[in-house]
């Protein structure tokens, strides 16, 4: 019976040891656990450039169906692209930006589809900050042009037994301006000011550039300077393809976002030709307003305002040209999607 009762206790003890050696091993790794170092954390890699792309699509159209005051059937089509590439870090920044205007007009008086829009405009910023506040040492660059020819169409001469063929129509139309004829460069020098978010002032005084014309037709309206004086000022042969200006230039530029739905963007731009006539101060004033309809939809109020007295404007009754402001506007509404990411 003691003897019995002996392996009962030893028995008992052994489970007891047993129990509590797993209960120990928990209470350890789970102390190991609590101890444990946190895990590192991820660190981002930074971003120094920002890159968007805006396309748009516009359209317009008119049908006439048995319409007693007149008309005719027509039909717009406008493309737009914004794409712009821009870097900051620290001090630095660069900005891109490249802006494409493209559009079609067909009237259902003339047998022939006309160029109503075309421009082509690349602009590039390279700024380092100075010790003062919102001021910024820059270099920029821009350049205009357009894709293609673009003409003005005078009625043609009819017998009027038929009506004017396309070819009519062809050869009554006049060149106004190509790929090139003309085409603007400037590299200036200059400070740019930044007081607030919206508005930006970049002044060059130090602004050297080429105004070009590759059509020999066009270089006489262009203000294109003789080969050598005394030749014969009607041949467009005669005039130099290019030339070359020095002076200085302010930007002015703003971007408002006037609600949710509604933006507004304008760009004015004077330049002063240290080499002729340096008080006859050259003026672009560009308008963007953009009403945002839907996600994809959009509705646009553009105006476009030039004045340049190298520029001689030419018709019928002034074959030889005169200087003018000259003045575009178009309303427009269509499809609008933007690629990449805008701040």
């Amino acid at each position: 019976m003691k003897r019995l009762l002996f392996i009962t206790l030893a028995l008992l003890a052994a489970i007891q040891a047993f129990a509590q050696d797993p209960q120990k091993a928990a209470a350890e790794a789970a102390a190991a656990l609590t101890a444990a170092p946190d895990a590192p954390k991820v660190v981002e890699k930074p971003v120094y450039w920002t890159k968007w792309a805006k396309t748009d699509l516009k359209f317009t159209q008119t049908s006439l169906t048995n319409w007693a005051a007149g008309g005719f059937n027509t039909f717009t089509l406008a493309t737009y692209i914004d794409a712009n590439a821009n870097y900051a870090k620290e001090k630095t920044t660069w900005t891109n930006r490249l802006q494409m205007d493209y559009g079609f007009l067909y009237s259902a008086d003339k047998p022939i589809v006309q160029k109503n829009l075309d421009r082509i405009y690349f602009k590039s910023d390279y700024g380092y900050k100075t010790t003062v506040k919102n001021l910024t040492y820059t270099i920029s660059f821009d350049f205009k042009t357009q894709f293609d020819n673009n003409y003005t169409y005078g009625t043609p001469k009819s017998d009027g037994e038929e009506e004017p063929t396309r070819q009519d129509w062809l050869n009554a139309r006049k060149l106004k301006s190509g790929f090139l004829s003309p085409a603007n460069s400037q590299l200036g020098i200059g400070i740019k000011w930044i007081p607030n978010k919206w508005l930006t002032i970049n002044a060059s005084p130090l602004t050297g550039g080429f105004v070009i014309a590759r059509d020999e037709r066009l270089r006489k309206n262009y203000g294109m300077e003789l080969r050598e004086e005394g030749l014969d000022k009607s041949d467009g042969s005669n005039y130099r393809p290019a030339r070359f200006e020095l002076g200085a230039k302010v930007t002015a530029e703003a971007k408002v976002k006037i609600n949710n739905n509604i933006s507004y963007e304008t760009q004015l731009i004077l330049f002063s030709n240290y080499l002729k006539n340096p008080q006859n101060l050259r003026v672009n004033w560009d308008n963007r307003l953009e009403w945002k309809l839907a996600k994809y939809f959009t509705m646009n109020f553009n105006t476009f305002l030039i004045y340049d007295d190298t520029i001689r404007i030419t018709d019928d009754a002034h074959p030889d040209g005169f200087r003018a402001i000259q003045f575009k506007e178009f309303l427009q509404f269509g499809f609008t999607y933007t690629f990449g990411k805008k701040k």
